[in-house]
Parts: C-alpha cells; structure tokens; sequence
C-alpha cells in the first residue's frame, strides 16, 4: 500500500525528523554517485527529496511517481519534472536512463516483481539503480511514525536475492538512518553525531535502511548454439557428367 504524496512531503519538507532522514540518506547517496554529468537521472516512488543535487549538472532529471501515491509538483521555484505514472508502465523509453533511485516504491507496491522488471527496461546500458527500502531488523520498520514503517521491510539478503531474480546484478551496499525515528529534541540533535558513528559500523549492524547499488545484467542468448555447417550443393547430373 502505498501512501499519499501529502504525507511523504509532510514528513520529508515539513518535520524536523524527516528532513535529517532525507539529508542522511541523501548523503550516502553522494557518496556513491556524486555525479551525473551529462546523464539522464530518474527516481521512483518518492524519491525526489534524494534527486535534487543532480539537477545541475545532469541531463535530464525525472521524478516518476506511482499513481496510487499520487503526485506533487517537484522541484519548488522550477519548472515542474514530476509525472504520475502507472507502476508498471513508465513514460520513459527502453534504455535511457542512467541512474535510477528507487525509494517507496519496491516495498509498498503489491506488483514489486513487476516494478524491478520495469527497472530493468528503462535503464540503458551500464546503467545502475540504487535500492532504497526499509531494514527489517531496524527500528525504522517497526515504528508507523515515519514513512519506512509501511509495507514489506527487507533483510539484506531478501532484497538482493530478489534483485537477481529480475537480471540484476548487486555491486555495492550500505545503510542509512542510525538515529532512532524520535521527535524528540535529544535525538534531533544528536542525528548527525550518531549518523556519521552508523557509517563505520558493519552493514550486518544496520541502521532503519539498506540502500544497494545494482547494475543491469545483459542476459546471453539461451538455447544450445548449433555451428553452422558449410553444405555441398547437390548436383542431380554428377554421376552421367562424372563418372566414376
């Protein structure tokens, strides 16, 4: 199920909580992809609060997001990218996208086989996603005060699994949002210190996401490979031209 596009802006533009999730996750994203110049950038789901660094230098930014959801006009004060889209049917043409984010979108959809799938099309050759969906072990999933505490939580190996199912092929992975999903003043302050403390941990000891870079796999032919045989044409008059 996924939820209404009011409620995602609310938390991510409109708490305090959400907008230190959105810097956390937003900078382990940097981290991995720090640019995209000259690329073609989407996200799915509601993952426009992680896209905005690549308006500058990229070359196209698109913000694609489920009609269940609903959609909101992204980014404020420029011209609109957004576009509500069917969840299994994108607007986009098989192969050009570089770089896809995809953050509530695989875990509240009751279609995720059929989401990956359309992953797989739009992305172009080398081009890579990256996987943004809740912890399962994490206390972010299990609290319904924050978007993540909605749909399927992940383990590691889950999400993975599933990606390689759908011809993916998982290159890198780490987590985000260690600070406990608290309005509370305290943990509001201490974000940033126990953030910057969760990246050093190891990924086993996760934070309230997993977040995996996956890069698209070229499926080989399938079948037996038969060589091909350089055939004498048949001469009908051989034998009364040619005699033995």
């Amino acid at each position: 199920m996924h939820l209404d596009v009011q409620d995602l802006r609310n938390f991510y533009y409109r708490s305090t909580l959400g907008r230190a999730a959105q810097a956390a996750i937003r900078g382990r994203l940097l981290a991995l992809w720090p640019e995209a110049q000259g690329q073609t950038v989407a996200g799915f789901g509601f993952a426009v609060p992680l896209l905005r660094p690549y308006l500058k230098d990229a070359r196209r930014v698109i913000g694609l997001m489920p009609g269940p959801q609903g959609v909101m006009p992204w980014p404020a004060g420029m011209p609109n990218v957004s576009v509500l889209a069917e969840e299994t049917q994108w607007p986009i043409e098989t192969g050009h996208v570089d770089k896809l984010v995809v953050m509530h979108g695989l875990e509240t959809s009751e279609r995720p086989s059929n989401v990956l799938d359309e992953c797989w099309r739009v992305l172009g050759p080398g081009g890579k996603a990256m996987f943004i969906v809740p912890n399962r072990a994490g206390l972010w999933s299990r609290s319904d005060k924050t978007p993540f505490g909605f749909g399927r939580p992940y383990t590691l190996g889950q999400l993975e699994a599933q990606l390689k199912e759908h011809h993916f092929l998982p290159d890198a992975h780490c987590s985000a949002l260690y600070q406990p999903p608290s309005f509370r003043r305290f943990w509001l302050k201490s974000g940033a210190l126990i953030e910057k403390t969760g990246t050093r941990l190891p990924t086993i000891m996760a934070g309230g996401v997993f977040m995996v870079e996956a890069s698209k796999r070229i499926q080989p032919p399938s079948g037996r490979v038969v060589p091909h045989e350089q055939r004498r044409p048949i001469q009908a008059l051989d034998g009364l031209l040619k005699p033995a």
